[in-house]
């Protein structure tokens, strides 16, 4: 979770596609200049363990777009795919 948000504050969105499940990944993700992300709060976890085939992230995403700051929360979903673990989708 920590390094696709890094990925996407630092737009490298070549790390985001391959961090993605491919039933879910979009054929892009385009960056925005105006949008700067800022802050990754995680609330919580579930799963994700050594032994487990998948696990849930809660976060808050703090950014600023064209000046106004704003948060994106979501409840993540992640699977192991190829031994890596991939982002599914929220839930």
């Amino acid at each position: 979770m920590r390094s696709r948000f890094s990925a996407y504050a630092l737009d490298k969105s070549d790390y985001v596609l391959r961090t993605w499940h491919p039933s879910t990944r979009p054929p892009a993700v385009d960056g925005d200049p105006g949008l700067r992300w800022t802050r990754l709060h995680v609330l919580g976890h579930d799963g994700g363990g050594v032994f487990d085939a998948e696990g849930t992230v809660e976060f808050r995403a703090h950014y600023v777009d064209g000046g106004q700051p704003g948060v994106m929360a979501e409840k993540s979903r992640f699977v192991r795919h190829d031994g890596r673990w991939v982002y599914q989708g929220p839930l």
